[in-house]
């Protein structure tokens, strides 16, 4: 199993970029409607990831309830709970269902650590039990 099979690719993901700033980071989760998303550097690598719960925790303590004044301060001075760790394009399933337990996505990067996009736990989910749902909708025989 190829993990390209189950790859959301770059351009059709929600990602900020380390400069943004934590309003920005907010309206981008917020239009999204996303609880976590990728950060990259401008050149396209692999920074980490911030959640909602990071973001709130950082104006209530940081920034006294004031989104105001979050307007100005970049992203990057965020504390972050836990990063998503990425995997390269050529890792395996094993290792790919392993970190899809921890994280409701797994960026992927190339080579150069370049962020090419993410593999969601829904779509390996979909994956997995796709087989035992055919076999409840298929029509049982009936015994006479």
């Amino acid at each position: 199993m190829n993990i390209v099979f189950f790859l959301t690719p770059k351009a059709n993901c929600t990602y900020i970029f380390e400069d943004f700033t934590i309003r920005q980071a907010l309206e981008r989760m917020e239009a999204n409607r996303y609880a976590s998303i990728p950060i990259l550097r401008r050149n396209g690598e692999y920074v980490g990831t911030i959640t909602e719960g990071d973001l709130l925790w950082a104006i209530k303590n940081d920034y006294m309830m004031n989104v105001k004044d979050a307007e100005s301060h970049p992203v990057m001075e965020v504390p972050r709970r836990k990063d998503y760790q990425a995997v390269p394009i050529h890792t395996d399933a094993k290792t790919l269902m392993q970190m899809a337990v921890d994280q409701n996505f797994v960026p992927v990067v190339d080579d150069r650590d370049s962020f090419i996009g993410i593999v969601t736990r829904q779509k390996l989910m979909r994956h997995c039990v796709a087989p035992y749902l055919e076999e409840a909708s298929e029509p049982q025989a009936v015994r006479i």
